[in-house]
């Protein structure tokens, strides 16, 4: 199967802002092209009671975005102080809800949300259901809430924190499951474990929370530290941890270690210069 998307229409993007003294807002919407070009499933047969679509090319959808957020200055802090608040939805568009864009790069179908992860996450925008033979669109969101605060006009830190989800449609998962996708729910034993299991195409959440101290002795340039908390999970069950069970070892289908959530805490020190 042919996961790449071959867009033929460029996303469309429309943006309505408004500046004030006090801060600004903005409200932003998008298309997305969903187009996965020849791929599609050719199988015919009946498997476990469940038609499969004829031969043939999926037909071309489109996914949609939505945000709305706000900056609020709050000089009456401290000068240069502000409070910055985004929400993002979408269907079939998960770049623009920054969940991809935070966790690895948006051609990857999937991979660990962050070096080490003890599973790994899908970020699929739409998934080919074999039933119908069309696109079921992945759903996502964010919101993210950041504080700016400056010390003193050379010393500031900003505090931040995020919460995502991307879902998917089960139906179209467990159809995948039937025609071959290494688990099938209509089976017992092992297979039936492997797809309660797999992280394949799992709903999941991400938790990042932050804060820095930078200290700018000139113009245009920052030296600082920087951490934050990151906490990746699914949204509901357990699949394999890939840190302690490898190899995939497992019993009648069942992994030997399972988990539902990962995590991590990343510093970083930065020297910046800006010209």
């Amino acid at each position: 199967v042919d996961v790449t998307q071959k867009n033929r229409v460029p996303d469309v993007v429309g943006v309505l802002r408004l500046d004030q003294a006090w801060g600004s807002l903005q409200l932003s919407a998008a298309s997305h092209e969903i187009n996965g070009g020849n791929a599609s499933f050719v199988s015919t047969s009946n498997t476990g009671g469940l038609t499969i679509a004829s031969a043939g090319r999926a037909p071309t959808t489109y996914g949609w975005a939505v945000q709305a957020g706000g900056k609020f200055n709050l000089p009456f802090i401290a000068p240069g102080d502000g409070l910055y608040l985004q929400g993002a939805y979408s269907e079939g568009a998960n770049m623009y809800t920054g969940m991809a864009n935070y966790t690895y790069p948006y051609d990857a179908q999937s991979a660990g949300p962050f070096p080490g992860a003890s599973f790994i996450t899908y970020n699929n925008d739409a998934v080919i259901n074999p039933a119908t033979g069309k696109y079921t669109l992945a759903q996502s969101f964010t919101v993210v809430a950041s504080y700016l605060h400056y010390w003193s006009p050379e010393w500031r830190s900003a505090f931040y924190g995020s919460y995502g989800e991307v879902s998917y449609n089960k139906s179209a998962r467990a159809a995948l499951g039937t025609i071959g996708f290494g688990f099938n729910p209509t089976n017992s034993g092992a297979n039936a474990n492997a797809f309660l299991y797999s992280p394949t195409l799992r709903d999941n959440n991400l938790l990042v929370a932050g804060a820095s101290l930078i200290w700018s002795p000139v113009k245009d340039l920052d030296i600082g530290v920087e951490g934050a908390y990151v906490r990746a999970a699914l949204n509901n069950g357990l699949t394999n941890d890939i840190n302690k069970n490898p190899s995939g070892l497992n019993v009648n289908g069942v992994p030997v270690k399972l988990i539902g959530a990962t995590d991590t805490f990343q510093t970083r020190f930065r020297i910046q210069r800006d010209f």
